[in-house]
């Protein structure tokens, strides 16, 4: 009998914990590794990271990982809890496309919290996180559906992070725990009975969706410990009758995506990361907005804007229109297409648009609020011919003069085709970790973290965390 694509899974996981991978992905997943906890450091004011706190510290439990933040140790599927909710909680963590999803965010807070516990050497750890990452972003694969050229599980109202991190983040505990092939393969059953999360929070408001790939990575380490103590989960938990792809895409998902090149071809080469802390659906929006501001346009001459993006995430940044155009929060305001456009044509901070733009008072500032509400997003036939192997947007901007100003992006900046310098992605890094520690602070977990591809460890990265903490 021919092996599952969970055994197969397994299989991968089982064997690169005992060959390692080559030099070149355990470079990327350091760099992913920097990124995410740029982007922990900078969640650490927002309310749902108080709120996990809260809840994880009134558990309880073994001090035994680190949660960003926080001084002192919690549970491991705890501080995986925290880790996640804050990675994810900015919107500014990576995004693998076609699938649409975030898979460092769920993954890489799991792995992080078990290597600590385990005390494993960096270039494990990144390995164990590079193989969570692929099966997350496989099963994600597994879900689009080309023909519609869209994620079924999105289409269904579903979150596909949160779905399918859980999964790659029971793979990434697995590995570091040690776990036997067969052990793998039940972690992965365990896991996608735990699987879950929708996104009615990106159209109408709503903190929860910041805790999805926190929960996802909470319940893969406790899937993993699960599978560790003996539990058991079906092989044929992928493809199966009652199993995880049929339960959330029906008939609509294609199995060979999980299995096909496994082991030669990488996902994760297809991971973008994002320049600005706000939705990627509209972030080539806001490339063209940057160009026409630099060009010397002035806004307060803009008499009409038509956002121009694929037809499916007009649900996403453009409807209710009347939500879009006076977004309720700073939350809010990232999945947001109106305002984001005006945000960048007014002047934004970062690498484009920064944090700042993004809180509650920017929002609701009035300049912002009636260039917002001149934008018209509308569905474009070349962006959606490209959509989702790019989030493409053409801008069309009329000013008072009657002068038309059309910029079109087709690359994702941050993507393959329009990379982030390392000295851009270190500028990132530096501006999330700064709201939260100094700069020589960040500069030494910045240093302990690249380290891991060679001879440090993730207890190093987490003793900066716990020394630079936040008193409170």
């Amino acid at each position: 009998m021919s092996a599952t694509p969970a055994e197969r899974l397994a299989a991968l996981a089982a064997r690169v914990r005992r060959d390692g991978l080559p030099a070149r992905l355990r470079d990327d997943v350091a760099g992913r590794v920097l990124d995410l906890l740029g982007n922990c450091l900078a969640a650490l004011p927002e309310l749902p990271a108080r709120a996990t706190t809260a809840a994880v510290r009134e558990w309880g439990g073994a001090p035994d990982a680190t949660a960003v933040g926080s001084a002192t140790r919690l549970p491991a599927p705890s501080a995986a809890l925290v880790n996640g909710t804050l990675a994810h909680s900015m919107d500014f963590d990576d995004t693998h496309l076609p699938s649409v999803l975030h898979p460092s965010a769920a993954v890489v807070p799991a792995a992080l919290a078990v290597a600590e516990v385990t005390g494993a050497r960096g270039p494990a750890f990144l390995d164990a996180a590079a193989v969570g990452i692929e099966v997350t972003c496989r099963l994600g694969m597994a879900g689009y559906d080309a023909e519609h050229a869209n994620s079924v599980f999105f289409d269904r109202g579903q979150h596909a992070t949160a779905i399918c991190g859980t999964v790659g983040a029971a793979v990434a505990a697995g590995m570091l725990r040690g776990l036997t092939a067969d052990q793998l393969t039940s972690a992965i059953g365990i896991a996608s009975s735990m699987s879950s999360g929708i996104i009615e929070a990106n159209r109408t408001g709503g903190t929860v969706k910041r805790v999805h790939c926190g929960w996802a990575a909470h319940a893969g380490v406790v899937a993993a410990d699960l599978a560790r103590h003996g539990l058991t989960g079906p092989p044929t938990v992928l493809e199966g009758r009652f199993g995880l792809l049929r339960a959330f895409c029906g008939e609509r998902f294609a199995l060979d995506a999980v299995t096909e090149g496994l082991g030669e071809r990488w996902e994760i080469d297809r991971i973008f990361y994002k320049p600005y802390p706000c939705n990627h659906f509209t972030h080539a929006g806001v490339d063209a907005a940057l160009r026409i501001r630099r060009s010397g346009a002035d806004p307060g001459a803009v008499t009409g804007i038509v956002l121009g993006v694929p037809e499916p995430v007009l649900r996403t940044i453009g409807e209710p229109a009347e939500e879009k155009r006076r977004p309720r929060s700073g939350y809010h305001a990232a999945f947001s297409g109106p305002y984001t456009i005006a945000a960048a044509l007014l002047g934004g901070g970062g690498l484009g648009l920064g944090h700042d733009d993004f809180t509650d008072r920017a929002v609701a500032d009035p300049a912002r609020l009636a260039l917002a509400d001149k934008v018209r997003v509308e569905a474009d036939a070349e962006c959606t011919a490209a959509f989702p192997h790019q989030f493409p947007a053409v801008l069309t901007v009329r000013m008072a003069d009657g002068t038309v100003l059309r910029e079109r992006v087709r690359n994702n900046r941050g993507g393959p085709a329009d990379p982030l310098s390392p000295d851009e992605l270190t500028a990132k890094f530096r501006s999330n970790a700064r709201r939260a520690v100094d700069g020589e602070a960040a500069a030494e977990l910045a240093r302990r973290v690249w380290r891991l591809t060679s001879d440090g460890r993730p207890a190093q990265v987490a003793e900066a965390l716990r020394d630079h903490a936040p008193r409170h």
